[in-house]
């Protein structure tokens, strides 16, 4: 795992010991680039202009976190968590990861060598985000029409939009993107997301030029499954056997839903083999 991940992971754990507000959901970026977290300021200046020109966050506050000066943003998702839901075809309901966990994901993607990033299920479109503030030519695709009108809200007054695409995504000729070498990000952990993956992998499988130069990184989890036996494949087993594909890198993030837990959330690059 990277640094910048590791590190990522003991600021989310400093913030956890000390924050005593009651919002539904919080975020924290450093306010500048450290040893600590060398993340480009102009990049880190990127995600909080995201965050501040989104919706979902209705206060901040600068605080020391870990000895960095840092912007802790407040909000509440059940306005759209509730929209996320209301699809017969949506796979999972919309939880955001970090935006610094979107970030090294971005990032690790960059440092692969992929060239594009597919969000699919993509909510308010920030893994797509960070995937254009490194470098990488983004698709945003999510089957809400609430969350890709809040994606296009927040991008007005943004620089380097991705690609906003209102669609299921299972249902897409991806030929038509003239992909090279992609990484697809795909929502959902393994208990409600396997149709989804599934439907994804097995279309990308499909096409000659795609099937050795994707990655498929999906959402893990650290919980055990009753009928699992190897807890290595962080609950994608299996898929991965199905579908013949091995785990190529794993980072360990902070997410919405691991917030109060003292593990993080398993995101696991994949490809065939």
């Amino acid at each position: 795992m990277s640094l910048i991940s590791k590190n990522i992971v003991k600021l989310k754990e400093e913030f956890v010991k000390f924050y005593d507000g009651n919002s539904h959901v919080q975020e924290i970026l450093p306010i500048k680039k450290t040893e600590f977290l060398p993340i480009d300021d102009e990049h880190l200046s990127l995600l909080h202009k995201f965050l501040e020109n989104n919706p979902i966050y209705y206060n901040s506050f600068e605080s020391k976190i870990f000895g960095i000066m840092c912007r802790v943003f407040e909000g509440d998702l059940n306005q759209f968590w509730i929209n996320s839901i209301k699809h017969d075809t949506s796979y999972a309901p919309f939880y955001p990861t970090w935006m610094l966990s979107a970030y090294a994901l971005a990032l690790e993607s960059k440092n692969n060598g992929f060239l594009e990033l597919i969000d699919i299920g993509s909510g308010d479109g920030r893994i797509a985000f960070c995937g254009e503030v490194v470098g990488l030519h983004s698709n945003s695709i999510e089957i809400d029409e609430s969350l890709c009108s809040l994606q296009e809200n927040i991008l007005q007054n943004m620089v380097g939009n991705f690609t906003i695409i209102n669609e299921d995504a299972t249902k897409i000729d991806y030929k038509t993107m003239k992909l090279v070498k992609p990484v697809f990000f795909i929502g959902g952990l393994p208990e409600n997301g396997e149709l989804l993956a599934e439907s994804i992998i097995k279309n990308i499988l499909k096409l000659p030029k795609l099937e050795k130069n994707s990655c498929f990184a999906l959402t893990g989890t650290h919980a055990e499954r009753t009928f699992a036996k190897n807890q290595s494949d962080f609950g994608w087993g299996m898929t991965t056997k199905k579908f013949n594909l091995k785990i190529i890198e794993m980072l360990d993030l902070p997410t919405y839903w691991t917030m109060e837990q003292p593990f993080n959330t398993p995101y696991i690059f994949t490809n065939y083999s």
